[in-house]
């Protein structure tokens, strides 16, 4: 198998147009890492990756945007951004291995989404190569420019199976004051997700609200940030919560890698959920999850995987777009969850 490093956006399009027009077909990545999740990739005739992609292109600090290439590693983004005090609040599992542009085509959000949302918040920008070979842009480094931007945000969780993302323009959110983390164990799901209910309806918002199954019960996460102030009203509204290391959140955050690094042949699906069916169908699930309790989330994990998987989202209308940007399927055929 042909493998190709393309070290800028023009000789990206160029990779992936000479491959299509020899119809050959393409596995594309950055480091590959998250090969686990969705679909398996097929075998394919060449080999794209963006890693070499990898530089500050454009950071703004004071008017809270940046611009990278989609290669660049999203742990270096983090750290970019932490020497302003400033954040990228996706926390994405594969941390130390994952590029900008794959935690992009996952989708991939964790504990604070509730309150940040997801990568789709939080892009205001695109650029990315075509079959044709054409590069496309999208938005631009303003917040509320939205220009053409639904056209990128199709990227968004299509797990490379479209086009080639070459940089991406986010706008990125200041780190607060201080942030602490409190958990509470119950015996039943019915029980967490009660508790859950009544944090909602309170005048507390904190960042980040799992649920989780392991390794014992049931536990709820709380996130917050803010001031003194702010977090002490937490600890008053919440007698029966304890503070933790907010290390935790390292652990939830790496528990779908670490779970599929374990366990060949087992798979991770979200879920997604009505805040009044979750704690039910946490109980018919039977499995290791992860609860975004706060978003409407829930991340389980099978021992083994199905012949066929429920795809999220309107299947027929992603089967058109893919028509659209690939019609003879080219692109990472069967990474969306062995459908497209």
């Amino acid at each position: 198998m042909t493998t190709l490093r393309p070290t800028s956006a023009q000789e990206l399009a160029e990779a992936l147009h000479a491959a299509a027009a020899a119809h050959r077909t393409i596995l594309l990545g950055g480091n590959f890492s998250k090969d686990r999740l969705a679909g398996p990739p097929q075998p394919a005739d060449v080999t794209i990756s963006t890693s070499a992609l990898n530089r500050l292109l454009q950071y703004d600090p004071r008017d809270l945007t940046i611009s990278v290439e989609a290669g660049m590693p999203f742990a270096e983004l983090e750290r970019i951004l932490a020497e302003h005090r400033q954040m990228l609040p996706l926390d994405p599992g594969w941390r130390n291995q994952s590029t900008v542009g794959g935690v992009v085509g996952a989708n991939l959000s964790g504990p604070r989404r509730r309150l940040h949302g997801t990568a789709r918040d939080m892009i205001i920008g695109m650029k990315f190569a075509t079959l044709e070979g054409k590069l496309i842009s999208s938005g631009g480094m303003v917040v509320k420019n939205v220009a053409g931007l639904d056209m990128a945000k199709l990227l968004v969780g299509s797990f490379g199976t479209l086009a080639a993302m070459a940089s991406v323009n986010f706008k990125v959110f200041p780190m607060p004051a201080e942030s602490r983390t409190f958990a509470m164990h119950f015996r039943t799901a019915a029980e967490a997700f009660a508790e859950r209910d009544r944090i909602l309806q309170s005048v507390l918002q904190p960042a980040a609200l799992d649920i989780v199954n392991w390794p014992d019960g049931f536990r709820l996460l709380l996130g917050v940030g803010g001031n003194a102030k702010v977090l002490d009203r937490y600890a008053a509204e919440l007698p029966e919560a304890k503070l933790v290391n907010e290390s935790i959140w390292d652990e939830i955050r790496e528990f779908t890698p670490l779970f599929l690094a374990a366990n060949p042949g087992h798979f991770m699906l979200p879920i997604p959920a009505k805040f009044t069916e979750m704690a039910s169908k946490v109980d018919e699930l039977k499995v290791p999850v992860i609860v975004r309790a706060g978003s409407g989330v829930i991340y389980a994990h099978f021992p083994q995987r199905r012949e066929k998987l429920d795809l999220p989202g309107d299947f027929a209308m992603m089967t058109k777009v893919k028509e659209m940007f690939d019609p003879e399927h080219l692109l990472n055929r069967g990474r969306l969850y062995g459908r497209i």
